[in-house]
């Protein structure tokens, strides 16, 4: 209550807070925008489960093929494809990130260009999709009808990421993230209608009192699996590794007792939820790149493909002596790219060359070691196995509402809602934490 108290008597925070929430307004107004001269069924979400993940992480916005039916997918999508060329493979985004806010600006340029691009070849690839899986009927089917629906969607888009733009500079968290939390957000109702449907639905119309009692159990035992999911997200996103860090004698400002209580924190996870974000957007491309140069019936080498990156299918593997055993290659896929992640990310977050660099020329290390390259090399190594454990925690956190429904034990509709549910308590801390920062920094103001 106190937290709460001190949100609404901080004008800062709150206009903050208020701001983000008529951005979410807009977002949901933007999502029941259909684009005209389209028709949708939901076929084409029974059938393809790349585009029921789209559809949750965007709030629902294209199943109802809204203005906002691509989401923020090819801003992430360009996101990853400059972030990975800047490290040494492309020269020019190489020397652009180490010319500090001038270069940033110029790369966050080349990202937004590429998203435009990026925007109109995912929007033709998905209405081809659609198509083939008789989810969509184009009632305009000239060159002209097709350019003009790639427009839209574009054009949302291209609204969507401004819109981001404008929540991390002027609202509360980071912008991209929060409209994702947002449209995750407005379909976990439906999700616990499934749920409910599933487990209950049908019993309860059946009037057999056991079988009654079996769905609440199964319901019962649903629901404490995403409070579980809740709190070990919460776990992972507190816990951190604590090194110990000294003050040289120079250091004047400092008092004995905040020499001896200072340290240098490193989080289990510091990538937070960008690793599921990422890998599940990488696992949508292949599909939608598929649909791009398919027309009517797709090649079996290319479903081939589609299986292979869908993480909720098993796929069939001859054996010697002709018989079919099956494997999650998906799913495997899926685990890898989370863990790629996850370790591209930290080494984003902490630099341990420059955070050796800035202890030695502020006069602190860490205790027993050598300011430079033995500081460097220690940060480094704590830095891999912190992130090895929150890399595992994070995949298995990921892969387990998938691994669940592939043994059909959980509906493949539900383990979509797992998650969802990762992304949406990730970005709820890094939020939480951001306006505890923005009140510690009000405080801190008044008392100085």
């Amino acid at each position: 209550m106190k937290k709460i108290a001190a949100i609404l008597h901080n004008k800062d925070v709150m206009n903050r807070i208020l701001f983000t929430f008529a951005i979410f307004l807009i977002f949901r107004m933007g999502s029941a925008i259909t684009i005209p001269g389209v028709t949708v069924s939901d076929s084409a979400f029974s059938s393809s489960d790349t585009l029921s993940l789209m559809n949750m992480l965007g709030g629902g916005a294209l199943q109802s093929f809204s203005l906002f039916a691509l989401g923020v997918s090819p801003y992430i999508t360009a996101q990853i494809i400059v972030q990975l060329l800047q490290m040494d493979v492309l020269p020019v985004l190489a020397d652009l990130a180490k010319q500090g806010e001038t270069g940033r600006k110029k790369i966050d340029m080349t990202t937004r260009y590429l998203t435009l691009v990026l925007a109109a070849v995912q929007a033709y690839g998905i209405i081809v999709t659609m198509q083939n899986t008789q989810g969509l009927v184009v009632n305009d089917t000239s060159v002209y009808g097709y350019i003009k629906i790639v427009v839209f969607m574009t054009a949302g888009s291209m609204l969507l990421m401004w819109l981001g733009d404008q929540i991390t500079s002027k609202g509360i968290g980071n912008g991209i993230s929060m409209l994702i939390f947002a449209g995750i957000v407005s379909s976990l109702p439906n999700q616990i209608y499934l749920a409910f449907q599933q487990y209950l639905g049908e019993k309860i119309l059946s009037q057999d009192a056991s079988l009654i009692l079996e769905g609440t159990v199964q319901l019962a035992l649903y629901i404490l699996a995403f409070a579980a999911i809740i709190i070990f997200v919460t776990f992972i996103e507190k816990s951190e590794r604590r090194l110990p860090v000294s003050h040289s004698a120079s250091s004047q400002s400092l008092s004995d007792q905040q020499n001896k209580s200072s340290f240098l924190p490193i989080k289990i996870n510091s990538s937070g939820v960008i690793p599921v974000i990422f890998a599940s957007s990488l696992m949508m491309a292949p599909s939608i790149i598929i649909g791009l140069f398919s027309s009517g019936t797709t090649p079996e080498w290319c479903q081939t493909i589609i299986k292979v990156f869908n993480y909720q299918t098993m796929v069939a593997m001859p054996t010697a002596d002709g018989g079919t055993w099956y494997m999650p290659w998906g799913l495997i896929i899926y685990l890898v790219l989370i863990i790629a992640f996850t370790f591209f990310y930290s080494n984003l977050q902490i630099n341990p060359e420059k955070l050796a660099e800035d202890f030695q020329t502020n006069g602190t290390y860490i205790t027993g070691l050598r300011p430079g390259t033995e500081t460097e090399k220690y940060i480094k190594k704590i830095l891999n196995r912190v992130t090895f454990l929150g890399a595992m925690a994070l995949t298995f956190i990921a892969c387990l509402p998938v691994a669940l429904s592939l043994s059909e034990l959980v509906p493949q509709s539900l383990a979509l809602g797992g998650t969802g549910l990762i992304i949406v308590v990730g970005v709820a801390l890094e939020t939480y934490n951001q306006i505890d920062g923005l009140l510690a920094g009000k405080d801190y103001s008044r008392v100085v």
